[in-house]
């Protein structure tokens, strides 16, 4: 992270020895290039949010919702949904796609759909229904559930409902009923066998299918989830059971049905060139199959589409080397080279991007409620007679510590904490002691990193000791819950503080969450070149609140959270920008988190039962005279007023 290097310290105050400035924050936390245009560091040193593309002088200050959230009683942490922002980001996709189409001369058309497992929330689905119907934007389902929300919300006639996953009877029936009730439901067969029961099923009821055949591409993706694509691949036909399945459609004549190909080489896609030679790799095969009279229209390119995380632009599993436009470009243009050069109809366009539709519109905010600090030890060290030899001899490196001999002090110091951890093993070391030797090691520590930073060179061994010294900022979250990614595939997520920025954060931290897990931090950060372990935060002020923002949190975050601690969902509140509002938003709607009765009854407790138990154990106390009456139903109402109130700290 690059915050001044010479000029931060992590837990003294220090002068900058140049001043900070809002090109500063920009450079240590990259808002505007991995904020995609929506978010900005502001003049006054608050996040700005341009929720719409296509009116940039609209901006709305972060803190100021903040502020309103809290004047309306509504418990931190939060989800910070901003609905405008989803809609921006289905126009810009259609958009983009139909101003690459013309520009081509390309004969096809662009009829994406959004796949429901990125964010199931209902709330989501029908912002981008509503955004993409001018656009015949839909859905893709990969479930039995996910199929039943997109046959109800997906009413637009001319857009696709893609059914991808694997499938049962009950599965196949559902999918025909959105054939009978007029939606344009296409069944991706994944498994060869799925064919046959669809063929069955079809002709019992009846109604006549729309395929899709899903091909295992030879080409891998690249980043985290390359996996997802080549021979190995979980979902997909090779080449031999696609024909294979041709033949059997036209066996029973409904080689007429087979209308898409599909393929998908992996998630969060990290390198342009993975997407230039799927598009090469697909096109040759679509040409092929059209030449031999299958009645092909359409061609999906699955999901893949990247966030740049971490605003690197590279080909980190947090970034992405390309943009929107060059994506879009080389789909567009490659199909179009391999079918003019087959003379071959081009195929309508499907992509299934899901992350880089919601990410950016949804954000968590929560407030630094502690600070815990591995150097905060203040134990008397003053020398008592028959003192043990280890607490002189560090006595002595501090008292003898200067810039000729500050690596070699640290060198000693570390040696005989060892031997002091020993020797209390051994019990010759009293508690008293240990205290010294803690405190005095710790000032050791801090004196040799000041010393240090005044050097040209730092020895290597010494470059540890700001992690060492670094504070861990105590966040009211849940790890689990609302940055799953981070802690399950060490997914980097931008976290900045959403004011503040126009002062230099004097403080490199780690971030811990609060349960009572210790895998409940967040000690990867963006960085220079690479992932840092730590994070630019400001010094906590007495009295004052202070805020952190977890960004790019609608893809998947929302839904993935567990129930870990029984934290459960966080409040939601929604923001629509409005010009005519002197603060150019207003808050839609409050969604309100988990009760704690709420998620003991999703783990089978029975609230109500509990409540009766502890009235019960309370009475009895009374009757024995151990709780006064007006007491005992004093903390009667305190447990119930618990059971219905929000699982976060207050």
């Amino acid at each position: 992270m690059n915050v001044e290097k010479n000029t931060i310290e992590n837990n003294n105050a220090t002068e900058y020895t140049n001043e900070w400035s809002i090109e500063s924050a920009e450079k240590t936390y990259r808002v505007n290039r991995w904020g995609n245009g929506y978010f900005s560091v502001g003049e006054h040193g608050c996040i700005n949010v341009t929720p719409r593309h296509d009116q940039p002088g609209l901006s709305i200050n972060l803190q100021e919702v903040v502020d309103e959230i809290a004047a309306t009683d509504i418990d931190f942490p939060v989800v910070i949904r901003f609905h405008d922002i989803l809609r921006s980001q289905v126009e810009r996709l259609n958009r983009t796609f139909r101003s690459t189409i013309e520009e081509a001369d390309y004969e096809g058309r662009y009829f994406g759909v959004f796949p429901v497992k990125v964010n199931q929330m209902r709330e989501v689905i029908e912002e981008i229904v509503s955004a993409g119907k001018r656009f015949d934007y839909g859905l893709e389902a990969g479930s039995k559930p996910e199929l039943i929300a997109a046959l109800a919300y997906n009413t637009n006639k001319n857009s696709l409902t893609i059914l991808n996953g694997y499938k049962d009877e009950e599965y196949l029936k559902l999918a025909l009923l959105g054939q009978k009730i007029h939606r344009n439901t296409i069944i991706v067969i994944e498994k060869y066998s799925e064919l046959t029961k669809l063929i069955s099923l079809s002709k019992s009821l009846g109604i006549k299918p729309v395929i899709g055949l899903r091909v295992k591409m030879m080409v891998k993706g690249r980043g985290k989830w390359e996996s997802s694509s080549g021979e190995r691949a979980k979902f997909g036909l090779s080449i031999a059971e696609i024909l294979n399945a041709i033949d059997l459609l036209e066996q029973e004549n409904l080689k007429d049905t087979i209308k898409l190909l599909h393929f998908h080489i992996g998630s969060q896609l990290t390198d342009i060139r993975a997407i230039k030679e799927a598009v090469q790799e697909s096109s040759l095969i679509y040409t092929q199959l059209v030449k031999q009279g299958v009645p092909l229209e359409y061609v999906d390119v699955g999901g893949g589409l990247a966030v740049d995380y971490d605003g690197s632009q590279s080909t980190n599993d947090s970034s992405c080397n390309y943009d929107l436009t060059e994506y879009i470009a080389d789909i567009i243009y490659g199909f179009k080279q391999s079918c003019d050069l087959e003379s071959v109809q081009h195929p309508h366009i499907v992509s299934e991007s899901g992350r880089a539709m919601t990410a950016h519109h949804s954000c968590v905010i929560t407030k630094i409620v502690g600070e815990i600090q591995p150097s905060d030890k203040s134990y008397n060290t003053r020398k008592k007679t028959g003192e043990h030899i280890i607490v002189s001899n560090i006595r002595e490196i501090e008292n003898n510590l200067s810039s000729d001999n500050f690596q070699e002090s640290f060198n000693d110091v570390s040696q005989l904490k060892e031997q002091a951890m020993q020797a209390f093993k051994l019990s010759v070391l009293t508690l008293e002691e240990l205290a010294k030797i803690e405190t005095l090691y710790w000032r050791i520590l801090n004196t040799v990193e000041k010393v240090s930073q005044a050097e040209e060179f730092i020895p290597e061994e010494l470059k540890e000791i700001p992690e060492m010294l670094s504070s861990q900022y105590l966040a009211n979250f849940s790890v689990f819950q609302s940055a799953a990614d981070s802690w399950a595939i060490d997914q980097v997520l931008p976290i900045v503080p959403i004011a503040r920025l126009n002062e230099a954060p004097l403080k490199l931290c780690s971030l811990v969450d609060i349960t009572c897990d210790s895998d409940g931090k967040i000690d990867k950060f963006i960085g220079d070149e690479e992932v840092s372990k730590l994070l630019p935060l400001h010094q906590l002020n007495d009295g004052e609140d202070y805020y952190i923002g977890l960004f790019l949190t609608g893809a998947y975050q929302d839904v993935m959270g567990d129930m870990h601690n029984l934290f459960g969902r966080l409040n939601e509140v929604h923001i629509v920008s409005y010009d005519d509002d002197p603060k150019d938003f207003y808050i839609e709607e409050v969604v309100k988190g988990s009760a704690v009765k709420n998620v003991l009854s999703t783990m089978q407790y029975t609230p109500e039962i509990m409540a009766q138990v502890v009235k019960k154990e309370i009475d009895k106390q009374i009757q024995r005279g151990k709780i006064k009456p007006r007491e005992g139903v004093n903390w009667i109402d305190f447990y119930e007023n618990c059971l219905d109130g929000y699982t976060y700290l207050k």
